[in-house]
């Protein structure tokens, strides 16, 4: 009797880096794993995000503790000897601030993956990869204003996650008020992850992002599109849709084509541009790219420029 092949999990292998696919699935900290599962799979070692040596907290000294790590002070006010425990030289704390306006909220074809969707799937990826390196995971989600904050904490995983599969697309985009209020939480230095369309002019944008650098934290931009939006692909198109107002205006798509795609290309390049000389980690993600590919690719870029000291 010839022995029956054992069938084959779908829910493993490299076909869940398609974004299509895992935007089926459901479920993010199951995706995100395999998304990190996946891009790992090709590094020889775990890529990390940065280090900081910031005091976490009290605990009774024991027999054999180094003297130099007893708070003297704490000493002095309770009478009691405690040692001032610090994160490990690895551990950072890591943030994703996500840009969920009205724009985040399109796809370029049927079949395709929203922009929120992918978006989703990167920072959840983001967070789970940070978290297996020990590092304090926290979210900002925003459109005109801050919507969701969690945290950045050792804990807070599982929450940030829960935030990320409930918020929905709304309202308009803005980047510099939601990110000023946004640097208010973020007074330790850590390393800072925005991801957003970038429906704005490009000094404006980068400018918006530039305040999070409070006392030197490290900035990383990430550009979401889908293709459409670079590509134009206007068959028999008379209209545009303005994504933020739902305003529609009239065109002659064929003959805008061309110039269409060289605006779109000019923004890219100075968002690339500015960011790259003012210090900021830049990265264009397409909706369409695997996201272990995206998160390659922004690990990539980091590394050319370079972590913020």
């Amino acid at each position: 009797m010839p022995t029956q092949r054992p069938q084959r999990n779908t829910k493993a292998g490299l076909e869940l880096l398609d974004p299509n696919v895992l935007s089926r699935i459901g479920g993010l900290e199951f995706v995100a794993r395999s998304v990190v599962d996946g891009f790992l799979g090709g590094m020889h070692k775990a890529p990390t995000f940065g280090s900081t040596t910031d005091f976490a907290e009290h605990r009774g000294y024991m027999p054999g503790d180094d003297p130099r790590r007893v708070d003297w002070r704490l000493f002095g006010r309770s009478d009691r000897l405690h040692v001032k425990e610090y994160e490990a030289d690895s551990n950072a704390s890591v943030a994703v601030l996500l840009d969920v306006s009205r724009s985040m909220d399109y796809s370029g074809a049927r079949e395709r993956i929203r922009k929120i969707d992918y978006a989703r799937i990167l920072a959840a990826s983001i967070l789970w990869l940070a978290r297996q390196q020990r590092d304090r995971v926290g979210l900002v989600t925003f459109d005109a204003k801050i919507r969701d904050y969690v945290a950045p904490s050792g804990k807070h995983l599982p929450m940030a996650l829960h935030v990320l599969e409930q918020t929905k697309p709304s309202g308009e985009g803005e980047l510099g008020a939601p990110l000023k209020a946004a640097a208010e939480h973020f007074r330790r230095r850590g390393i800072l992850i925005v991801i957003s369309d970038l429906y704005h002019e490009p000094s404006a944008a980068i400018d918006a992002v530039l305040q999070l650098r409070n006392r030197g934290s490290e900035l990383l931009l990430l550009h979401v599109l889908d293709p459409a939006e670079r590509e134009f692909p206007a068959g028999d198109l008379t209209g545009l849709q303005d994504l933020e107002t739902g305003e529609t205006l009239p065109v002659v798509a064929r003959a805008m084509r061309d110039e269409y795609r060289a605006m779109v290309a000019e923004h890219v390049a100075e968002l690339e541009r500015l960011a790259t000389t003012r210090g900021v980690t830049y990265a264009l993600c397409e909706t369409t790219a695997p996201p272990g590919d995206a998160l390659a690719r922004v690990l990539a870029a980091r590394e050319r420029l370079g972590p913020v000291r």
